[in-house]
């Protein structure tokens, strides 16, 4: 049995302002001819199909597209929805998509109905349960969960999977779900990612991989970064990047073959339109270092470490950049982070208004005091301030 298993489309989402909609499409383009040409038992898409509940139409055109494509393949195709999908939206007509062999699973009370899937070999092979992302104030009443939180509605979710499956014994089974495992990593090293959205809400977000103990294989969304947990247990990845803290990751579809012992997992990549960069330096040298050749193409996030900002910065890096997206200034050797209240308080005991704000402008400017000109301005706007303050 080979499956076919994506993620994490965000379809109608934008990179910086960037249109992805052109590198969405080849990205479908790509996934319905790896279905052509693999001819999976299965295909799989484990949530946020769409980046928010209220997709522009031309990502909708685009999911239809690329499901009816998948539909004429005769390949059977299993759905879910994610956190930014609207789980309702995503499954009008789930019932009737199901003649052509599209199963769109958004409801709880579909959850341990599942989708029997017939291998290439003819065999009734494996049952396919789709969990929905559970939002634990809202789905635990209904379904029974004791605990209000992302482990007690998965645990409900699966106690009734397992009550079904009791009334197939002998027949793998595998589990289509979104959310966060423990032991996943998500891209960024500290926080929640720009691209993954926290659905730590209310409790833990992360649930007990024990949970999905006794399933053949478990196909996870959420995660931006392919990886697997122990040996069954897949995030596949999405396929492509939404944030510069995935500068450097390959992007990739996980094609999957169930059989005796562990699945194989075979990461295949997407294409990627265009690479993501992060480059850093003063502004004469992101214009004039080797060092960033052969990234003057990507789409860029440049740090200036200037003392004082350049002028014109964005302006100066297209003309060696034109792709470049985001612009953050970092004097190099500014320690303004980790001050305390206090500690800034005693360093500006005793001084006037004015001392205290042409220290500020100096701190902000990596050291750079205020010149004649701003001293005067800074007079002025002092000065106008205190007489409206004056006036109320």
């Amino acid at each position: 049995m080979r499956l076919l298993h994506t993620a994490d489309w965000h379809l109608g989402r934008s990179f910086h302002g960037a249109d992805l909609g052109p590198a969405q499409e080849r990205m479908l383009d790509h996934l319905v001819e790896l279905a052509r040409d693999e001819r999976p038992d299965l295909v799989v898409v484990a949530g946020d199909v769409f980046d928010r509940a209220y997709p522009p139409l031309d990502a909708v055109e685009r999911y239809d597209d690329a499901v009816a494509r998948l539909a004429g393949l005769r390949i059977p195709v299993v759905i879910t929805s994610g956190n930014h999908d609207s789980a309702i939206r995503l499954g009008l007509h789930a019932r009737v998509a199901e003649s052509a062999q599209v199963h769109v699973r958004t409801r709880l009370d579909r959850i341990a109905e599942p989708v029997r899937i017939t291998s290439s070999t003819g065999v009734d092979g494996l049952l396919v349960y789709a969990i929905p992302y559970l939002d634990p104030p809202t789905t635990a009443p209904a379904l029974g969960a004791t605990e209000a939180n992302h482990t007690g509605v998965v645990r409900a979710a699966l106690d009734r999977i397992d009550a079904d499956r009791a009334r197939h014994p002998g027949i793998p089974a595998m589990v289509v779900g979104h959310g966060v495992v423990a032991g996943g990593i998500p891209i960024a090293s500290e926080g929640v990612s720009t691209a993954e959205r926290s659905i730590d809400v209310g409790g833990v977000s992360a649930v007990p991989s024990a949970l999905f103990d006794g399933f053949d294989y478990v196909a996870l969304g959420h995660l931006h970064r392919p990886q697997t947990l122990g040996d069954r247990i897949r995030y596949s990845g999405a396929p492509l990047a939404f944030g510069f803290d995935e500068a450097g990751n390959r992007k990739s579809v996980s094609m999957v073959t169930l059989g005796d012992g562990a699945p194989t997992i075979e990461a295949i990549e997407t294409p990627v339109p265009r690479q993501i960069a992060r480059v850093r330096g003063t502004i004469e040298e992101l214009l004039s270092s080797e060092e960033h050749a052969g990234v003057e193409d990507a789409w860029i996030e440049a740090t200036v470490t200037d003392r004082l900002r350049p002028k014109l910065a964005m302006e100066q890096l297209r003309r060696r950049f034109p792709y470049v997206l985001k612009l953050d200034h970092h004097p190099e050797g500014r320690e303004l982070e980790g001050r305390s209240t206090e500690d800034y308080r005693a360093r500006v005991r005793g001084r006037s208004e004015q001392q205290i704000a042409s220290q500020f402008l100096a701190e902000v400017r990596g050291g750079i005091d205020a010149d004649d000109a701003e001293r005067q301005l800074l007079v002025e706007a002092l000065e106008a301030f205190q007489r409206e303050e004056a006036l109320n």
